[in-house]
Formats: C-alpha cells, structure tokens, sequence
C-alpha cells in the first residue's frame, strides 16, 4: 500500500473512533504460518509419530476407545485441557482443509505439514465414523479432566466415550464430522486417490445419518457437551454447511438442492461463524456459485456479513478496540478476529473473479479493501498493536509466556519421568514463572476491548489456545505469505 493510501487509512480510522499503532511493524507471514501449523502437533493425542517436530510431547491417551470397545487413539485436544470434543475439532479440520484448498498454493514447504496436520484429524474421524449407525462425539470426561492440572501423558481422569445413535441423535457433531470429511477429501483428491474416495464416501454416510435422524447431542450427551461446547445455535446450519462442502466434493445435485431448500428456512444471525454457527461460511461457500445469479440470497447474506465487520460501514454490528482489534461478544475474542479475517480474504478472492465489489449504502468496499481489514487483524495478532505483544506463542520478541495449558506449563516427561497425579500439578497452574514448554504457535484468546492483556494461566479466556483459532489463521497466513 502507498504513503498516501496508508494516510488516507489512518485519517479514516481515526474518524471512526480507532486508534491507530502509529510504529509501523512489518511481518514474517511465512514464519508465523510455519508456527501456526506447527502447532497441532503440540496438540495431537495418540501414538505420536517418529517425525513429531513438537517433541517435548509425548504418546498419550492409548486406551481411547476402549470402554466401549473401539480403537479412538489420535486426534487433536481442542485446547489447554486433555478432553477430545469432536465438534470443534470437526470444524478445525473443516476449517483447516478450507484454507488448503484456497491457499495451499502459497504455503510452500509448510504444505507438507498442513497435509499431515489434516490428515491427523481425519483418520481420527474416520475412527470415530467406522460403525454404521453411530459417531462418536467425544473422547474424556470434562468434569474429571477440569478438576485435573496433570499432562496428557500422565492422565488418570475418566476417558469416557460419548456416542451419538439413531435413538440418541447429535445432527451437529455428525454434521460437522461430515463437512470436514468433505472439505478433506477435496484437498487429497489429487494427492492420494484412494484416500480421497474413502473420505468422500464416509462423508455422504454420515451425512445421512445426521439428517435421517435429527436431534441435538446437548441432549444426547448431556454434559458431556455442556457447558463446554453446547450448541447453542441449534444444528441445522451444521446440517447444511455439510450438505454445502458435499455439493462442492462431488457436484451432485441434491446436495445443492437441500442447501437452497433449507437455507431458505434456517434461523439465527448471518453475521456468525465459528464452531458452533456456520450461518456465514455457508453463503461464503457457496457464493461462487451464485455470483451471476440476480437477487441472490446467497449474495446478498455474504454482502451483508462484509457490511457487518468494515469499520467504515453504516450497517456495522461489531465493534473495534482502540487499537483496531474486531470484538464479538463473549470471551476467547481472537477466535473472531481470525475465523472472520479468513472469511473477508476467501470472499474478496471470489469477487475479484467476478468483478464485484460489496456495497454498504452508500459504502462502496472493493475486493482490496476486505483484505485490507483482514491484514488489520492479523497484523494485530501478530504484534501491530498498542502492547506490541504477539498473541501467537513463540512468534515475535514479545508474546504470551503463561498460557492456559497443561502440557506446556509442565514439565515435560523428557526431563521430569515420574508420573504427576491429579493435584500435583498444582503449582504449576498457579506459579507466575513462565510455562515449560513453548506451545510455537499457539493463539491466545488474545487482550479485552481496551487491548489488554493479563499474561497468567488463570485469566483462560485470554491465556487459553484453541485449535480452532489456528485453522483459519493458518489459510490467512498462507495468503499474506504469498505476498497477495
């Protein structure tokens, strides 16, 4: 960007109440994307493999599965704690393949790795997806685990497994499992044939089994699910966002069918994407689709969610710190910043195509401008910001030391052989010396509205990572990388 447009920038920022960090920081996008997929591997559960590069993690959670007599070693824990909630951990894989299908071009040697951290994930679910009939939902008790401060390796706390079945239906967990399932076999299609085909098909069943038999897994699985991860937003829109990614994987019309025949119906804000609602990605993905097609929906929801998040629109619904950070009600607010800054870069690639750009009244947004917003935000995370604090570990001079994470503020079995009960870790949870462990790459919820940031292990929902604030940085990443 030019002296003059980035004066330009500054004046309008400034007219909308958002300061700006005047220190002008340039970024290593292909280091952070590096660190960003080199993350995953400080959260995969299972037998770890011999090209583990995170390896002050060790093999843990072998007997997964075996209360109900089913092999459910692997996968990812979703964040600081040792539980397997397969719901965000469908919409991180979602997610994940979602960024190497639009930028795996731009991510170099890191494709390698962004492959193995997919594959990760869905040879896990097509564990979790091999008996007809049922998915496994969840892997761990979130109670016994919560009351816990012990590494992965050492756990003693209930590895309960929670299934979903025809008479105890989980449409949005199934739903998910099936999107990502799809989303996955797209991004293999010319890597490995054979692997592709298998996901795609599991994809299709599942898919089935979350329509034919409707139902919620808050009810299913009980607490299993809540207060954790309940779905909140109801699972229809899990149940068309897997009908969207299968319409895509394999362009049978009756997909797209019940995409249009039930999005015409689906409730809820438009505005929303995460891992509890799709409403947003679901008119993003099928936008390509759409662009000549006059008055539509589809269109028209994905301009409105454009319209949503530009700081300079008259139709704006979220708000931006002082130093230009986008905030969504409720806590881990980086999750926000990197889904939403993921969904601004894939639409304004599919307008760019199709020379549009996305009117907000009499606001009119180019292809170029949403990227500018989404660089705003990732430039933020990265250290572009009043505490000039890198909120991804391991990334920067300065970054986050006491995260909200047990293998890392422990010491790892590498160093420390004896086994670390329940209790006994403790004083680790609660110590102000910095973690262990550096968990490269992990994203923190990140600072409040004021762009604070407390740095301590109890203060989770600043100091806590998530798998699925990764997965979409991971694509944004890739992109700037590029150097688009």
């Amino acid at each position: 960007m030019g002296g003059k447009s980035m004066m330009n920038m500054a004046v309008l920022m400034l007219l909308l109440g958002v300061t700006v960090v005047t220190a002008a920081m340039s970024h290593d996008y292909g280091d952070a994307l590096t660190k960003s997929i080199l993350f995953f591997e400080g959260q995969r559960s299972g037998k770890l493999p011999s090209n583990q590069r995170m390896n002050w993690r060790k093999d843990s959670a072998l007997r997964d599965g075996s209360d109900i007599g089913m092999d459910m070693v692997g996968g990812y824990y979703d964040a600081g704690d040792n539980v397997k909630f397969h719901f965000p951990m469908a919409f991180t894989t979602t997610l994940l393949a979602w960024s190497i299908i639009e930028f795996g071009e731009s991510m170099g040697s890191d494709l390698e790795h962004a492959l193995e951290a997919l594959r990760w994930g869905t040879d896990y679910f097509l564990k979790a997806t091999s008996k007809p009939g049922m998915v496994v939902a969840q892997v761990g008790d979130p109670i016994s685990d919560h009351t816990c401060w012990e590494r992965p390796e050492d756990m003693d706390t209930l590895r309960t497994t929670y299934v979903v079945n025809q008479t105890h239906p989980g449409s949005e967990v199934s739903a998910e499992i099936a999107a990502a399932l799809a989303a996955s076999s797209i991004v293999f299609k010319d890597k490995d044939k054979r692997y592709s085909s298998v996901l795609l098909q599991r994809a299709s069943q599942v898919f089935d089994f979350a329509n034919n038999y409707q139902g919620s897994y808050n009810e299913s699985i009980g607490r299993g699910a809540c207060p954790f991860y309940c779905d909140f937003n109801g699972y229809h829109d899990e149940l068309i966002w897997g009908a969207a990614w299968l319409s895509k994987a394999t362009q049978d019309p009756k997909y797209w069918d019940y995409v249009v025949k039930n999005m015409a119906t689906l409730g809820g804000s438009i505005f929303e994407f995460g891992w509890d609602s799709k409403h947003s990605g679901i008119n993003i993905i099928v936008s390509p689709k759409m662009m000549s097609s006059s008055g539509s929906s589809f269109i028209t929801n994905a301009d409105s969610f454009v319209c949503s998040l530009l700081p300079e629109s008259p139709t704006k619904s979220v708000t931006y710190s002082p130093g230009g950070l986008m905030f969504k009600p409720g806590g881990c607010n980086l999750q926000h910043a990197t889904a939403l800054s993921f969904l601004l870069i894939v639409y304004s690639r599919y307008l760019q195509v199709a020379s549009r750009s996305v009117h907000c009244g009499s606001v009119v947004a180019t292809p170029s401008r949403l990227v500018e917003v989404a660089k705003t935000q990732v430039d933020y995370i990265l250290g572009s910001n009043p505490l000039g604090m890198s909120y991804m570990v391991g990334y920067g001079p300065k970054f986050p030391q006491r995260i909200h994470h047990r293998g890392s503020s422990l010491p790892s079995m590498s160093t420390f052989h004896e086994h670390i009960g329940c209790h006994d870790g403790n004083s680790y949870l609660v110590t102000k010396m910095p973690n262990r462990n550096v968990l490269v790459g992990a994203v923190v919820g990140g600072p409040d509205n004021n762009d604070q940031f407390l740095d301590s292990r109890l203060n989770v929902s600043q100091s806590e990572p998530a798998t699925y604030f990764n997965a979409p940085l991971v694509g944004a990443l890739a992109f700037f990388k590029g150097g688009k």
